[in-house]
């Protein structure tokens, strides 16, 4: 569990304490994803999501008259607290102030400094349990001090196995990420309440996957959503959408939480060998109706597939639900049909679209470095290419990802090449390099020189048995101009675009001439 559970506790400014009022789940949750919005086009990191998501819950509480702390418990661990918005209140909120408490063995103790505990020890010899008070003298960060009728002693420092109970948890600590508000009413009421923040350690991103046809002329365009999270915290039954864009959003730096695991350092008089390890959650139980372990089984059960991907693609008339696609000023909003459970620590995939029967132009590309000349059979790149207009069957907002190509071969579909989808915008050209073509190679000779002129051949060679369609890119340096050929220019380079017959090549002469030096 990463340091990011969050408490925010108001502060009792000239009051006495209330009894906190425990709002333990929401009635509805909205999840919205945002992508990490200087990721680009490379897949995710699964173990750090530096995306983000804005949570909406709405909650029903009661309230009686006068003032009360209301703890909404199973908020995101990663909450943002400086984010949260609390609405519904009759009166509003009246204070808030962050703190940071959550049940573990190191706050536990902290917490009931100066109270009495149950200390427990256990005979190596008899395997009898001897039990007596004792007042915690000092907190969790080094040698735990406690003092009985005995004396002063350190925790774990006599050699015997030792355990601490408590008679209960201190009100103010919480086994699940809590948010807490202080409001004020006349009359007791019953009001439903909106919560909603920004929490970090989320992402999303789109994986598509491109089926061609046999002749190479068409696609099948199929695409996931694929949700991650690295909360701790799962989000049932939630209506969910994604954002993509690049909104203007300043990465928050999550508070950590105070506490965490407990240290013991001490000098025992016996053999380390006699000495039990510190296991947390094995070495604090608390007498009576309150334990640990029952506290955190109180946790929703949710379904958490950790280093798995759920799958969800429900279907109405034998055809996919996909997310609809709706504008959200200069973002893009994907909204998932139905409610779906983000798992805590988990990813998710739910069709993102389907689009049948898109014409698609394969081309040979290869660019020209300045370390080619000689190479022999360097290959071509592969590249699909289409536009996204409605006369395509696209026309609509294509959000980057990866992208896996296949082709079918005796009713089974094979992978031929992977690569990366930018964001398009509609109407847009959409170029997909899916890799090398072995197939498909070039080779730029030098063939002959003067004093200030070079010629060279570039030849392409397609094993391929139907005509193909290339492109060569050629970069002439600034202090050079090409000559005996006439060819245009893009992007900075000259483009040669030609047909290469099935099984033959072609080749292309051009001269590189100096430009003459300025007199």
């Amino acid at each position: 569990m990463r340091a990011a559970l969050v408490l925010i506790a108001l502060s009792l400014t000239g009051t006495a304490s209330a009894q906190p009022l425990v709002s333990a789940a929401p009635d509805r949750i909205e999840v919205t994803v945002y992508r990490d919005p200087d990721r680009g086009e490379e897949a995710m990191d699964l173990g750090w999501l530096d995306g983000f998501a804005l949570i909406s819950e709405r909650r029903r509480v009661r309230l009686p008259a006068g003032e009360s702390v209301v703890r909404f418990e199973g908020v995101a661990g990663g909450i943002v607290p400086q984010s949260a918005i609390v609405t519904g209140f009759p009166n509003g909120v009246v204070e808030r102030n962050r703190d940071a408490y959550l049940l573990s063995p190191g706050t536990l103790l902290d917490r009931s400094l100066g109270r009495r505990v149950h200390l427990r020890r256990t005979s190596l010899a008899t395997g009898v349990v001897r039990e007596q008070e004792a007042v915690v003298r000092s907190g969790a960060g080094g040698a735990v001090v406690l003092e009985s009728a005995d004396g002063i002693e350190a925790l774990r420092c006599t050699g015997l196995p030792e355990t601490i109970a408590y008679d209960e948890v201190p009100a103010e600590l919480s086994a699940k990420p809590t948010l807490a508000v202080r409001v004020r009413t006349a009359a007791p009421v019953e009001a439903d309440v909106t919560l909603s923040y920004l929490a970090t350690g989320f992402d999303w991103e789109a994986t598509y996957l491109a089926e061609l046809s046999d002749d190479g002329r068409s696609m099948r365009l199929f695409a996931w959503l694929a949700l991650a999270s690295t909360d701790e915290t799962g989000f049932p039954n939630a209506d969910t959408q994604a954002v993509a864009g690049r909104p203007n959003y300043e990465r928050a730096e999550v508070p950590p939480s105070e506490g965490g695991p407990l240290e013991l350092r001490c000098w025992p008089g016996a053999t380390t060998s006699d000495i039990v390890d510190v296991v947390q959650g094995e070495e604090f139980t608390l007498s009576g109706a309150v334990r640990v372990d029952d506290v955190i089984n109180e946790l929703p059960q949710v379904e958490s597939d950790e280093g798995s991907i759920i799958v969800t693609a429900s279907r109405v008339g034998g055809m996919a639900q996909v997310a609809a696609q709706e504008d959200l000023g200069d973002l893009k909003l994907y909204r998932i049909p139905e409610p779906v459970t983000i798992a805590a620590n988990s990813q998710k995939q739910v069709a993102l679209l389907v689009r049948e029967n898109v014409p698609v132009d394969t081309v040979y590309r290869y660019r020209d470095e300045a370390d080619d000349t000689d190479v022999p059979d360097r290959p071509a790149n592969r590249f699909i290419v289409t536009r996204n207009r409605e006369q395509e069957n696209l026309g609509l907002p294509l959000p980057s990802g990866t992208v896996a190509a296949f082709v079918a071969y005796r009713d089974r579909p094979f992978l031929i090449g992977q690569g990366s989808l930018a964001d398009h915008a509609v109407g847009e050209d959409v170029e997909i390099d899916i890799g090398a073509a072995p197939g498909v190679t070039t080779m730029i000779e030098a063939v002959a020189s003067g004093r200030d002129w070079e010629e060279f051949d570039l030849t392409v060679t397609s094993d391929r048995p139907h005509p193909i369609r290339f492109e060569a890119e050629l970069a002439v340096p600034d202090d050079m101009r090409l000559t005996r050929a006439s060819l245009p220019e893009r992007d900075g380079m000259r483009l040669w675009a030609v047909e290469v017959p099935a099984n033959g090549s072609r080749t292309l002469r051009y001269r590189l001439q100096r430009n003459p030096r300025p007199r």
